[in-house]
């Protein structure tokens, strides 16, 4: 007798991943009233770099109901940034310059904050199963139309939706069936980091913000945490630093001895945590979106960490990618049109941000000509102050249309607005 295929489970949404992209996907979904489950394999909470966010994923918080707990966690308020960049030696930004709708965003600590959003997830509706392994989309006619997964020891499960979401990080579940990653070339950088305590905080007007310093060969990341922790990390071209022949913790400790003024911050820190690394920090899938399936957060893309854009990159994502599906659901018709739209949305949002990256990396020049190019970018009308337009681009917004700008209600089945 044949062996019969365990029942499958029946859903509207599955989202593989519970990180900020898919907490805040799931939670989106499960608020306009749709089934969804999702899929996670670590168990929360769970460490994740990535602690400095900025004010363009706060919208999404609100959204979520999440803000004001958000606040009650005691994160560190993050205003702006601090940097030692160009020929302008040190300066800084407010968000404020920028006219956002919210004056702040966070240093978070990732294990709480993450599991604040999948807890919210679950408080919405949605579904979390956590500890399983995704292991491959079930396609149907090349239609996405589940998922197999399995718990740890476990037998394969099988489970149905009406459309997946893959939000699983560089893990890229869906997408390494799906699509193909295409890397940046002139971007495949390394980072090395670790936690120092007692180390000199910045004061007055910059309480809070994160401190980037430029040193030969790349760039340092210093950001407040709690307790007088700060995130201390290096970030150079993955080829030079195989070039120097030292290992990544050498690396770091050599470099730091080179800056200014990160030197001075830490002379009486204390290292608290190991060294941890990351390579290959910028690519993006060449789809984002097919048949049943879309991409959202690391599992589509990730632009080099130099502006702090990967959290709200992901939950930007999330509340476009909830919009979208949302649509499809309630008019199928209209799917070919909506994930189209989806993927030129999050293509130019991405192709702005690298394009600024790697003029940023042009570290010999002024202020002004960083802050020119932004208002190029986003701007070419000269509506706005050429600053106003750098803090805008940096904070994760846009001055002239919101990012992720849909517009499901002027899309048809037909018609791409």
């Amino acid at each position: 007798m044949p062996n019969e295929e365990p029942l499958s489970e029946e859903w509207d949404v599955i989202v593989v991943g519970g990180g900020p992209a898919g907490a805040s996907t799931a939670g989106l979904l499960a608020q306009r009233g749709h089934r969804v489950l999702v899929l996670e394999r670590e168990k929360f909470p769970r460490y994740h770099i990535g602690e400095s966010l900025i004010t363009g994923c706060v919208g999404v918080l609100e959204e979520l109901g999440v803000r004001e707990r958000v606040e009650a966690l005691g994160f560190v308020k993050k205003f702006g940034g601090s940097l030692v960049w160009g020929r302008d030696g040190r300066w800084q930004f407010k968000f404020t310059e920028g006219e956002p709708e919210f004056p702040n965003a966070y240093n978070v600590r990732r294990a709480d904050f993450d599991a604040l959003i999948l807890t919210r997830a679950r408080e919405l509706g949605a579904e979390v199963r956590e500890e399983v392994t995704v292991r491959k989309p079930l396609v149907e006619d090349e239609r996405v139309v589940g998922v197999a997964y399995a718990e740890r020891g476990g037998a394969e499960c099988r489970v149905r939706a009406r459309f997946v979401i893959d939000c699983s990080g560089q893990a890229r579940v869906l997408g390494r069936e799906m699509t193909q990653v295409e890397f940046h070339e002139d971007l495949r950088n390394v980072a090395v980091w670790s936690y120092f305590q007692n180390g000199l905080p910045l004061t007055g007007d910059e309480a809070g913000n994160i401190f980037i310093e430029h040193v030969p060969g790349g760039w340092f990341w210093y950001i407040p945490m709690y307790d007088s922790t700060h995130s201390v990390g290096y970030v150079t071209a993955a080829e030079d630093a195989s070039a120097t022949g030292l290992g990544l913790p050498e690396l770091l400790e050599t470099k730091l001895k080179e800056s200014t003024h990160l030197r001075q911050m830490l002379e009486n820190g204390t290292r608290v945590s190991a060294y941890r690394s990351a390579r290959d920090w910028s690519y993006a899938c060449d789809r984002m979106a097919g048949p049943g399936w879309m991409l959202a957060g690391d599992a589509a893309a990730f632009v080099d960490p130099l502006f702090s854009t990967g959290v709200t990159l992901a939950m930007l994502a999330a509340g476009a990618a909830a919009k979208a599906v949302d649509c499809v659901l309630c008019d199928p018709a209209r799917e070919a049109a909506v994930g189209e739209r989806y993927e030129r949305s999050y293509r130019e949002f991405l192709e702005s941000i690298l394009s600024f990256v790697r003029f940023f990396y042009n570290a010999g020049l002024d202020r002004e000509e960083y802050y020119k190019y932004a208002q190029a970018l986003v701007d070419p009308g000269k509506l706005f102050f050429p600053r106003k337009d750098f803090v805008t681009l940096i904070s994760g917004l846009n001055s002239l249309r919101p990012i992720f700008d849909l517009d499901t209600d002027n899309l048809s089945s037909s018609v791409i607005a």
